[in-house]
């Protein structure tokens, strides 16, 4: 077994990354439970998904460690719950506006800027939508199908894997996992291009929120989860990180890919309750419902 095998070191390690995980997992639910008692029930449930995030991510990467087999079933895991959080992220920022209406009469004029990343950042001709309930519906959409889609992909990988016809590592284009891969990267793209385009409309309105922190600890979770995993997937299977018997190369990418996330997701758990929790003492959404008059005005 993967215990028997380990070193002094080795364990301590696991050890510490265990340690790590079931901390986690109690500051996310001392802090569900404070959100539970002070929230209102209209946003409870949203709050409580994007804090869920990183807890989530950590769990299934210590169960990863600690079950080498069971990787592709963790990440796959993680990879769905972490689609349903971009959409949850997407509607707290309309919730703390005061809802699609609310919304809709603060920026009655405004337009929202569609070149931003992470599909068109370069493309500044593009040019700027005006605020409906059409947008609004389709940024709302561009979330919604990642949320949907990703996890039928996903499904669909696992039946193909179990049957032997799905190789995580396997880039030839006659094998599925390339294009299924392709797609699920192009879904991930258009779900973060909308949350985007929300963001930076919402921004400064929102910074009596702390909109910003929260979008930052949300982006290193999709950096962390996605770009880093696959950056050290491709060393992994160019043999650039080594062999070391008997883990194989793609093994231990796997195991250092697991570790990194595992201590990343409890700081981001840390971090995620000081942001979340200090907004509720101070702010309220009644507080920038007074402000709606000014902002409408200097709406451009």
């Amino acid at each position: 077994s993967l215990s028997a095998g380990l070193d002094l070191p080795g364990r301590f390690l696991f050890a510490t990354l265990t340690l790590m995980t079931l901390i986690a997992i109690l500051v996310f639910i001392e802090e569900a439970v404070y959100i539970y008692r002070k929230i209102p029930s209209s946003k409870r449930s949203i709050i409580i998904w994007i804090n869920a995030a990183a807890p989530v991510i950590s769990t299934t990467s210590c169960i990863g460690m600690w079950v080498p087999r069971s990787t592709m079933f963790t990440d796959f895991t993680a990879g769905i719950f972490f689609a349903i959080v971009i959409h949850k992220f997407l509607m707290m920022m309309i919730k703390e506006c005061g809802g699609q209406k609310m919304l809709l009469r603060r920026f009655e004029n405004g337009r929202f800027t569609i070149s931003t990343g992470p599909c068109c950042c370069c493309c500044l001709c593009l040019p700027r939508v005006p605020i409906t309930r059409q947008t609004l519906f389709w940024l709302k959409l561009g979330t919604f199908q990642f949320a949907v889609f990703r996890p039928v992909l996903i499904f669909l990988s696992i039946v193909l894997w179990t049957n032997g016809n799905y190789v995580l590592y396997n880039v030839s284009p006659k094998g599925p996992a390339l294009w299924i891969s392709c797609f699920i990267g192009a879904l991930t793209l258009f779900a973060l291009w909308a949350v985007g385009i929300m963001f930076r409309k919402v921004r400064i309105l929102l910074k009596c929120k702390n909109i910003i922190p929260k979008f930052a600890l949300y982006q290193f979770i999709v950096i962390l989860n996605h770009l880093q995993t696959t950056i050290i997937n491709i060393f992994a299977t160019q043999k650039i990180i080594p062999c070391a018997p008997p883990l194989s190369s793609t093994a231990r990418g796997s195991y250092i890919a697991q570790q990194l996330l595992i201590m990343e997701m409890f700081l981001i758990t840390v971090i995620s309750r000081v942001v979340y929790r200090r907004k509720y003492h101070d702010l309220e959404p009644p507080e920038c419902a007074a402000e709606e008059p000014g902002d409408k005005k200097q709406t451009p």
